[in-house]
């Protein structure tokens, strides 16, 4: 079906969505959530379709990962659902204050309409921004990746599916199926689309950012760092380093690059390296790491920006928390950062001046998640700063709506 049909289809929809309650969209999830569990076979054979044809076609590492559905990641994606129907609904909320000429001003959140997105590999997002797409009232067309694509299908027919079963059309949940390129380029140009949100690696989301002609909001690439401070309770950071890259290294919330603090890294160094060396992580490290680490490989300029998504990590050893600072403002991505130490003047610090959608002290970058977060799902994670930063859960759904009670009030000319 063309682009423009689709749009036309749910713009209409979405129309009829935006008028209903709380408790019937909540329904819709409601419905999902039996209809997952009622058919968690057909899903998983679906999706074990996929992986053994990405697998034929060179498919391989994180990227395989990511594609993969268990039976314990659909149970948490249907924790994740009844997770997002106990969230307040977020339409209708705003506020109220009386002009002097007594005309009164509310401001009320509204749907943002028809939401497009661009996704790789992962078919648990075609349930999580689903759900709050449609908990907040909007339509959304999703372009997964060629890998996913009966998994997404079999998913995308569940959603319409829980949709005709609550009275509302199957066209607020669409699937963009054909795979060729142009159709995601076409996506990006769609006049009438509200948002278009990428979700994948740098390459994808760099490619929307910079050629779409509708707006976009620039997701997920972690470039993710720890400080481990002078004044660090070393096996805090110990921990917090194992979960940061180990808890799931494919992922944009994994750690990428450590940093130490030169009075401690004699100690901490070593302790690090046997912490991870179970895991074969591969060391990337300045001459001071070197000295220290004989496994460790040299460290480029390009390694102090990477986004691995894998096995690597970057380890550098600076001199301050000034010099930790300057370092993760010249390379960070805007995601996550984090800090490790007991002095709180330099905690406080660290969080006031690190610009990233979000901040650390003495806890794993790993909680940068909207379920982690209480949002029950995510549509994507902005490192942007206009119009949603971090999780996006329902709020950054919404836009704002000025409405006005008068009584004849004019302006005077």
């Amino acid at each position: 079906m063309p682009l423009d049909v689709q749009l036309r289809q749910a713009k209409e929809a979405q129309r009829q969505l935006g008028n209903t309650t709380t408790t019937q969209r909540n329904a819709v999830l409601e419905a999902m959530v039996a209809l997952i569990e009622e058919h968690e076979d057909s899903i998983l054979a679906a999706n074990q379709d996929d992986l053994q044809a990405a697998a034929q076609h060179g498919v391989e590492g994180p990227r395989l990962a990511r594609l993969g559905l268990t039976r314990e990641k659909l149970s948490s994606l249907v924790e994740g659902l009844r997770t997002v129907i106990q969230l307040a609904d977020p339409l209708g909320r705003g506020q109220r204050w009386t002009l002097p000429n007594g005309l009164i001003l509310q401001q009320v959140r509204v749907p943002l309409g028809v939401i497009g997105l661009i996704y790789e590999s992962r078919p648990g997002v075609t349930i999580e921004a689903t759900s709050l797409a449609v908990k907040s009232g909007n339509a959304i067309l999703l372009r997964g990746s060629r890998e996913a694509l009966h998994t997404n299908q079999a998913l995308v027919d569940l959603w319409q599916t829980a949709l005709r079963k609550t009275d509302l059309s199957p066209d607020l949940v669409q699937l963009v199926a054909d795979p060729d390129r142009s159709v995601a380029r076409a996506l990006m140009h769609l006049k009438g689309l509200d948002l278009l949100i990428p979700r994948g690696g740098a390459a994808l989301i760099q490619s929307v950012v910079q050629e779409a002609t509708v707006p976009v909001v620039e997701t997920g690439v972690g470039n993710c760092h720890l400080y481990v401070d002078a004044e660090a309770d070393q096996e805090m950071a110990l921990h917090i380093l194992l979960d940061g890259k180990m808890g799931n290294p494919a992922v944009c919330n994994a750690l990428e690059t450590l940093l130490v603090h030169r009075n401690i890294h004699e100690t901490f160094l070593p302790r690090a390296y046997d912490l991870l060396s179970s895991y074969h992580v591969v060391w990337h490290g300045d001459e001071t790491v070197l000295r220290l680490i004989p496994d460790a490989v040299p460290a480029t300029e390009e390694d102090w920006a990477e986004e691995y998504l894998g096995l690597h990590l970057a380890v550098k050893v600076v001199d301050s928390a000034e010099e930790a600072l300057a370092h993760i403002a010249r390379y960070g991505s805007g995601h996550s950062e984090s800090i490790v130490t007991n002095d709180y003047r330099r905690g406080q610090e660290f969080l006031s001046r690190v610009d990233a959608a979000c901040v650390y002290w003495n806890a794993s970058t790993r909680f940068s998640d909207g379920f982690q977060f209480g949002f029950g799902a995510e549509v994507g994670i902005s490192t942007q700063k206009l119009h949603a930063r971090g999780p996006m859960g329902l709020d950054a759904l919404t836009t704002i709506k000025t409405v006005a009670y008068g009584s004849g009030q004019t302006r005077d000319f």
